[in-house]
């Protein structure tokens, strides 16, 4: 592992406001120093299993690793340190609140006796005792570009006829798509069938085929074949799974099966009325313990319990998990993501996560008020900025806090890009969207190690999971310097990060590079190690 020192070190009374425009380094014992990033050095050695589990916690300038300086913050700053508990809302699919590494930071509802099956607290929802389900036994949905097809009256004429054109766009990728994904599984099933006989046994490894040594054209073929989809990242039959997904979902828009179901009425709300809150059930978890793995995962990344010997660690320590299940297999409603904050702020969440998002919002203005009644009650939205390699300055992505993608009406929501582990020309994550206005941040989000349903573990990425390691740094902010109020909790974890001032490829095209400053408000990093320091700061005044 490299270690070097960075070009930009001195003492944090000089540099925590001023940023890295001097270079003098000074050495104090007394006196913590800021960490900036180094120039023109990277990574070079690929990550070992133990760097990579953790990589978001980890040191850029020690590790070389675009990390947030985790570990760092609580070994040179928290330590013998203690806080108070910080309630984070986790607005998502559903949280597994089962997994060994999560029972012992769920929020917990004191004025819910349990299964009593009476509103104890009379806030409108039955034994509410880890938080609340608005999707009852929902897990599958419609897009929202779908659901204002077959309901024109959501929107204005203009928006009706975007949503339009964009369904006939998928349909069109949809019919090449189809190709190609039938394609894939022929591919898959010739060459597994001709290795499986090469090899004389079902299951191979990706190490046994790059050795294959033969001849033979039919194996040769069939090798390079198997190269090519391990090279995905999953093994075969996964694959196989998620391409006949894939195909399935072809299908249904090539046959109109997307705008046919109603998914919702299983609910019986109506969804285009925000006073009809009485619906939903106190399952978090969901009807589906497997359908909750991006919120069980989304959870982890935040809480779940460090230093316990498994899995991996959370960014907070000192935290309660409430759970807010409003996102389905599709795109959320406004209705429930607006009930879902307000909630999440009634019942002390100080910090809340959304890593959700769509194109079309008929209903924005609700969800823009929870948002403000969060800002009102000082509590901090934490929000995913999308996955689809798109800059949202000029590509609608709900929510935001900003209806006219220039004017913040509320300072209490940040908007979270995503990282590649990979400090360098690649840092940006590939899907990551970019944004000098509306993009705050950035983050690592991707191969992310948390929890997963089942007391399993996986690596996912996304901005999804980006937003939850600010979220993370955002509660130990407000856990050990609680007199900081949600704005200034934002401003410190954009104004204190790492700044990058190289260009970097965006959207994975090589061809498209690109200053790091230009991709955010702050042109910066998160870094907990720097955060702490400043509020530290801030917190004296």
């Amino acid at each position: 592992m490299n270690s070097i020192k960075p070009i930009c070190l001195s003492a944090f009374a000089v540099l925590v406001l001023a940023g890295c425009g001097a270079q003098k380094q000074v050495s104090t014992t007394n006196t913590l120093a800021v960490i900036s990033a180094p120039l023109n050095v990277k990574k070079v050695a690929p990550l070992k299993e133990i760097e990579l589990k953790r990589w978001s916690h980890l040191d850029i300038v020690n590790d070389t690793i675009p990390g947030m300086s985790v570990d760092r913050a609580y070994a040179e700053i928290l330590k013998n340190k203690k806080g108070v508990k910080v309630i984070v809302g986790i607005v998502d699919s559903g949280v597994d609140i089962e997994h060994e590494d999560l029972k012992s930071v769920l929020w917990t509802n004191p004025k819910e006796i349990p299964g009593n099956g009476i509103d104890d607290d009379k806030n409108g929802y039955v034994d509410d005792i880890h938080g609340w389900n608005f999707l009852g036994d929902i897990t599958k949905e419609n897009l929202e570009y779908e659901r204002i097809i077959k309901n024109k009256n959501l929107v204005d004429e203009g928006t009706y006829q975007e949503a339009k054109k964009l369904n006939d766009k998928k349909i069109a990728e949809a019919t090449t798509g189809k190709v190609r994904m039938e394609e894939m599984l022929a591919t898959i099933a010739a060459g597994d069938a001709a290795l499986v006989k090469h090899f004389g046994k079902a299951v191979y490894t990706a190490e046994e085929v790059k050795a294959i040594a033969s001849e033979n054209p039919e194996i040769q073929k069939s090798k390079a074949a198997i190269q090519q989809m391990l090279s995905f990242g999953m093994p075969l039959a996964e694959l196989k799974t998620a391409v006949q997904k894939q195909l399935a979902d072809f299908d249904a828009l090539l046959n109109g099966e997307n705008l046919k179901t109603d998914y919702r009425k299983i609910l019986g709300d109506n969804p285009q009325d925000i006073t009809d809150t009485k619906y939903g059930n106190n399952n978090v978890i969901g009807p589906d313990k497997d359908e909750a793995l991006h919120g069980t995962h989304v959870a982890g990344i935040v809480a779940q319990s460090r230093d316990n010997a498994i899995g991996g660690d959370g960014v907070a320590s000192n935290v309660e998990i409430l759970t807010v299940r409003a996102v389905p297999d599709g795109d959320e409603y406004d209705k429930d993501i607006a009930l879902g904050i307000r909630y999440a702020v009634d019942n002390g969440a100080k910090v809340i996560n959304g890593s959700f998002g769509k194109s079309f919002s008929p209903h924005k203005q609700w969800v823009y008020d929870a948002i403000k009644y969060a800002e009102k009650k000082d509590v901090l939205i934490v929000h995913a900025a999308g996955n689809d390699a798109k800059d949202i300055d000029y590509s609608d992505n709900f929510p935001n806090d900003s209806d006219d993608k220039i004017n913040e009406f509320a300072d209490n929501m940040i908007t979270i890009g995503a990282l590649n582990f990979e400090y360098g020309d690649k840092v940006v994550a590939r899907f990551s969207n970019i944004g000098k206005v509306n993009v705050d941040v950035f983050a690592p989000g991707v191969k992310i190690y948390a929890t997963t349903p089942k007391d399993s573990y996986q690596y996912l990425q996304g901005t999804s999971m980006a937003a939850p390691n600010v979220a993370g740094v955002a509660a130990l902010i407000r856990s050990y310097y609680p007199k900081l109020s949600a704005s200034q909790v934002k401003h410190i974890l954009m104004d204190s990060g790492v700044a990058i001032t190289t260009d970097v490829v965006v959207g994975g095209n090589p061809k498209d590079s690109r200053s790091f400053s230009t991709l955010s408000k702050s042109g910066k990093i998160v870094n907990a190690y720097n955060a702490l320091l400043m509020a530290e700061k801030m917190s004296k005044k």
